[in-house]
């Protein structure tokens, strides 16, 4: 595999938050785990960090400090640290000598390779929901394009990334297989970070949208084999719209890699 450059973050919709937002998001963030009766802090610190990384709170080649994270999250340095070693055995975060933990830059190569097993889960996934899913759940896509819809109509490509994640990620829930939800779940999160952190620089989702609509009609019509082709089609335009950003953009100055 050839060296790939850092790239920089693009100017687009999705601004850079400083760390007053970071606290305020990862606290908002952390209320929903006090909901959820989360308590165990290392579980906590990961899931807050993991959360910010995905969001682009924390943006590729950023620094993590352990003082300043156990201060954002209320905690000590100990669970936070935990914390970034299971990060880094996921490929969340790296360990950069004499520097810290830096987070993973988005790299086009190792994406187009997550890409090449999802693109062949989601197939799975919509040939199995085809067979699967009841005429309500349908709807419910429906009613999911319908939203994403007016995100665009109302240029909220934040709001229409979180909706095509979801569209993306129902597929998978119809499909009633805990075994592929997981494998999906395990590299679902890098992909969506790096559809927002593209957003800016790729065409505007208009055509998506066209083909989410094509793929609900031939799931309606009960053709399992055709769902699969075109999700995995759909999955392919994406990818590659998404990885020429990627190399399109110019490097990291030195100091921040």
């Amino acid at each position: 595999m050839k060296n790939q450059k850092t790239p920089q973050i693009p100017d687009s919709n999705i601004q850079k938050i400083n760390q007053s937002d970071l606290s305020i998001a990862v606290r908002s963030f952390l209320s929903t785990l006090d909901m959820n009766g989360e308590s165990r802090l290392p579980q906590r610190a990961y899931l807050a960090v993991r959360h910010a990384i995905r969001h682009l709170q924390l943006q590729p080649g950023q620094t993590v400090l352990e003082r300043e994270m156990a201060e954002i999250l209320g905690m000590s340095r100990t669970p936070v640290r935990e914390s970034l070693v299971r990060l880094e055995m996921e490929g969340w975060v790296r360990l950069i000598p004499r520097r810290g933990f830096i987070v993973a830059p988005l790299v086009a190569d190792e994406l187009q390779h997550i890409y090449e097993v999802v693109e062949a889960l989601d197939g799975i996934a919509g040939r199995f929901a085809t067979d699967r899913a009841s005429h309500e759940e349908l709807n419910h896509l429906e009613r999911m394009i319908d939203k994403q819809e007016k995100a665009l109509e109302l240029n909220d490509l934040l709001l229409w990334t979180d909706l095509d994640d979801q569209f993306h990620n129902y597929i998978v829930d119809l499909a009633q297989n805990p075994r592929l939800r997981g494998i999906v779940d395990s590299q679902s999160d890098q992909l969506y970070r790096a559809r927002l952190y593209t957003i800016g620089l790729r065409p505007k989702p208009t055509h998506s949208v066209i083909e989410h609509k094509a793929i609900l009609a031939v799931m309606r019509a009960g053709e399992p084999e055709a769902v699969r082709t075109m999700l995995q089609s759909h999955r392919s335009r994406s990818r590659n719209e998404i990885l020429e950003a990627l190399r399109s953009m110019p490097p990291l100055p030195e100091e921040e890699r």
